[in-house]
């Protein structure tokens, strides 16, 4: 039997899983966790910790249809002057909770388009953001840039804020999938915006690109990543398409008989992935790339990369702080999601009060399974002894979670007393495998397809 039989035996074909940035998933976050537990946990913070922010900006000049992100289109700069108001009144509230001492080892901006921010914007948030906590000597401040939506003005502004690493979203260059996934952006509008980037000094650049797009072939996804590699990017993010229209509404203006079947993804996938190792690049995780040298890389090879809602980091922070609408914390309590809606969000804000609407408080079960599903995303292997040891369980109960895995994926895992690990022709199931591991009740409509 084929690899490819076997995992299409297995289910692999037909399966929706999670992407497992957090665990819980966030489809489990309730009511249960509010302003009040907020407010808490950010005074529990240690003195003199690290912490990572994340600033989320939801607008964007156009909205693409490819993209399930909470985001709104506008066409003038006031939706974004008064939600820049908001912002710097939710970072108030964290400045007034915050222990002493505390630093900022990672810094995002994502959105949404953060680059639809003017010069004077841009300096604006950055300052309201270190009056909260200053950066550490060897922090990471990343921006998410849009090369449709970026001039020598605002990257100067970036350089001058601090900026040091940039990701840069490609999809796919070729004209007819662009246009079919409503996202112009051709090579040399891409290009020019990453030589302003390296021109300022940022030598650290990410780029994101999709499989499992319309009218993707072997050629051209081949073809458009040999063109981003031109572009020599540190480290690359390979995401497949999500195709979830009844909860990304834009998506609908996609012809669904233009897209790949599963089988034909993995194809893609792999595609891509071999011409990126051919190039030198590591490969690392389920969906990332990453030149020698690079920090993700070196995080990987020495063991310490982790996992969360921006994917694949080398960030050692135990506080994820985010700001913004719909924007998700992460706490050693729990996790905190801020209203979704871009009004509640500054309603509340401007009223004084937290925005956070939903979350979950950890349960020790909850840490544990969280530990093995990081650990089998990031290494496809667990040792269940140091699962559990970080989270101060007995190995037995880690060794418990075992029971049965090995009968549900026959011939693809290593299974013993002290590890499991994923064989290396069965890598394409590890979102499956996590599923094992996951004790809350899923449905497959909520999440993307597992290759």
């Amino acid at each position: 039997m084929t690899i490819q039989a076997q995992l299409k035996r297995l289910g692999l074909f037909d399966a929706r899983v999670p992407r497992y940035t957090s665990y819980p998933t966030a489809p489990h976050f309730s009511d249960s966790v509010g302003p009040l537990e907020t407010r808490n946990w950010i005074a529990a913070i240690p003195e003199r910790d690290t912490v990572s922010i994340y600033v989320h900006i939801p607008f964007c000049r156009r909205l693409c249809w490819f993209c399930a992100c909470r985001t709104q289109g506008t066409a003038t700069a006031a939706p974004v002057e008064a939600y820049l108001g908001s912002l710097k009144a939710e970072l108030d509230l964290v400045r007034a909770e915050l222990p002493q001492g505390v630093e900022i080892e990672h810094l995002h901006w994502g959105g949404g388009t953060p680059t639809l921010l003017v010069p004077e914007m841009i300096a604006e948030l950055s300052q309201a953001i270190f009056d909260v906590a200053p950066l550490t000597a060897d922090a990471q401040f990343s921006v998410e840039i849009d090369p449709n939506e970026i001039d020598d003005a605002r990257l100067d502004a970036l350089a001058a804020a601090g900026m040091n690493r940039a990701s840069i979203g490609i999809q796919d260059f070729d004209a007819q999938i662009q246009e079919t996934i409503g996202r112009p952006q051709t090579y040399e509008v891409t290009k020019a915006a990453v030589d302003g980037l390296r021109a300022r000094g940022i030598e650290s650049l990410n780029v994101d690109i999709l499989y499992g797009l319309p009218h993707q072939t072997r050629t051209k996804i081949s073809d458009s990543v040999q063109l981003l590699m031109s572009l020599n990017p540190d480290r690359v993010a390979l995401f497949g398409y999500a195709h979830v229209p009844w909860m990304a509404k834009r998506q609908a203006l996609i012809p669904t008989d233009a897209l790949p079947v599963p089988e034909e993804r993995l194809e893609l996938f792999n595609v891509a992935r071999d011409l990126f190792k051919w190039d030198g690049y590591a490969e690392i995780g389920i969906d990332h790339f990453a030149r020698p040298g690079d920090g993700l890389e070196v995080a990987w090879r020495n063991g310490t990369m982790r996992r969360n809602f921006q994917g694949y980091t080398e960030d050692k922070s135990e506080t994820l702080i985010g700001f913004g609408a719909s924007a998700i914390s992460r706490y050693r309590q729990g996790y905190a999601q801020n209203d979704a809606s871009t009004s509640g969000y500054q309603g509340a804000v401007r009223d004084g009060r937290f925005a956070t609407k939903r979350g979950h408080k950890f349960t020790e079960d909850d840490l544990l399974r969280a530990a093995v599903i990081e650990a089998l995303l990031c290494d496809f292997r667990v040792d269940l002894a140091a699962a559990a040891d970080r989270v101060g369980q007995p190995v037995a109960q880690a060794a418990a979670l075992v029971d049965g895995l090995d009968a549900a994926f026959p011939g693809m895992l290593q299974v013993s007393d002290e590890t499991v690990e994923i064989r290396d022709h069965a890598r394409p199931l590890a979102r499956m495998i996590a599923r094992h591991f996951d004790a809350y009740e899923m449905s497959a409509a909520g999440h993307s397809q597992a290759v």
